[in-house]
């Protein structure tokens, strides 16, 4: 994990990358609370021009942008007479994380989050990371950016941002095992014949979080969960057999860290992604959210049980991706976003997503990544290849 110390200054001018999204809102909504601790610089989107438009008005960023260029005309339209700056485009994504904001929240899905989420590290910002997918794509070169340039990464994800809390970074060598909790999705209790039957609507109706459709289909399938260890994996340098998942259906504790002297250290709190975003947004210091409070009693029991293989087979493709190395986490992750999108399209079925995923793999042979471009290619030649088994 890249950290650097942080002077105490106010307000924090920020961006958020992907600010229409679940994580993105839920970000809005905590500047929104503390508007004289913020300043924001730019938001960006992907074609919701209605939402960014509306969230422009309200907190008076100097940029908005729309990923899709299509969209710049009606965005342009909507922002008439604010003194918004519109832009659209991939390239103007990039610019908006090159503006000059201390903290960049980047939620943008999927790898076409990778470019822009660089750009911002690139220049040493303050990171908080929400797109698991560039790690995953492009993990060792990312992290090498990051040192280079100073800049730090905040994990958001809730099972990373409990590490990030509890870790003892000073002492990493006292550390015997990650252990990241996962709610299990809601067919954590179906066989392979239910699973198989089950529809777009089912499989993003999470039991416990308020996610975007395709990371409520990654919990479903338990691929979010094997993308969270490749991450872990990078953020804190931990070897892979030394990272563990433990199925916790009341989504309580976000995740532990387990010490040499058998001491095990959690974090705990309601499913509210406000309050890993938070710490974040405030780091190194911490910020009131309005996030309902824990109430163990009220909560009666914590349940924990191991996750079971042979109907999530999402883990074993994740690890086996990870120990290959390469371009084979890269892979994984292409693979896994074409099937994904075609499941909910009603292209494929639920149990398909595993079967384009692994076939992917299988095909395509395992390549070094040396630079951003190999990861693009890579990128690019496992979508095909993932198209084409669908």
């Amino acid at each position: 994990m890249v950290v650097k110390a942080v002077p105490a200054e106010a307000p924090r001018r920020v961006t958020i990358l992907g600010s229409t999204g679940s994580v993105g809102g839920n970000t809005v909504d905590l500047i929104q609370r503390n508007p004289d601790r913020y300043r924001v610089e730019a938001l960006t989107a992907n074609r919701n021009v209605v939402k960014l438009a509306e969230q422009a008005r309200r907190l008076r960023p100097r940029l908005a942008v729309v990923a899709d260029a299509d969209c710049y005309g009606d965005l342009k339209a909507a922002l008439a007479g604010t003194g918004v700056e519109a832009a659209a485009g991939p390239e103007a994504l990039v610019e908006a994380a090159q503006r000059p904001a201390e903290w960049v929240m980047a939620a943008i899905v999927g790898a076409r989050g990778l470019p822009p989420t660089l750009a911002a590290a690139r220049r040493g910002a303050l990171v908080a990371f929400a797109n698991k997918e560039c790690l995953v794509c492009a993990g060792p070169l990312m992290i090498d950016l990051v040192r280079t340039a100073g800049a730090t990464l905040l994990p958001v994800d809730s099972e990373h941002n409990a590490i990030f809390q509890v870790l003892d970074a000073s002492g990493r060598d006292g550390v015997d095992r990650l252990i990241l909790t996962a709610s299990g999705g809601p067919f954590r209790t179906a066989d392979r014949a239910a699973m198989a039957r089950v529809t777009p609507e089912q499989a993003v109706a999470h039991p416990t979080w308020d996610m975007g459709a395709k990371i409520s289909v990654d919990s479903a399938t338990m691929m979010n969960k094997g993308l969270e260890i490749i991450e872990a994996f990078y953020l804190f340098n931990m070897p892979e057999d030394r990272i563990d998942v433990l199925v916790h259906p009341q989504s309580v504790v976000h995740s532990m860290v387990e010490y040499a002297d058998g001491s095990v250290l959690a974090q705990l709190g309601t499913p509210d992604m406000r309050t890993p975003i938070a710490y974040t947004l405030a780091w190194p210091r911490r910020m009131a959210t309005p996030s309902r409070r824990l109430d163990l009693a009220a909560v009666g029991r914590l349940e924990f049980e191991p996750p079971d293989p042979e109907r999530f087979p999402a883990l074993r493709l994740a690890r086996a991706a990870l120990r290959r190395g390469g371009s084979a986490p890269a892979v994984l992750n292409a693979a896994n976003e074409v099937a994904v999108e075609a499941f909910l399209a009603g292209r494929i079925g639920f149990l398909d997503i595993e079967r384009v995923v692994e076939g992917t793999l299988e095909h395509l042979p395992n390549v070094a990544l040396e630079t951003l471009s190999d990861v693009d290619n890579i990128d690019q030649e496992a979508r095909r290849h993932a198209a084409d088994l669908i």
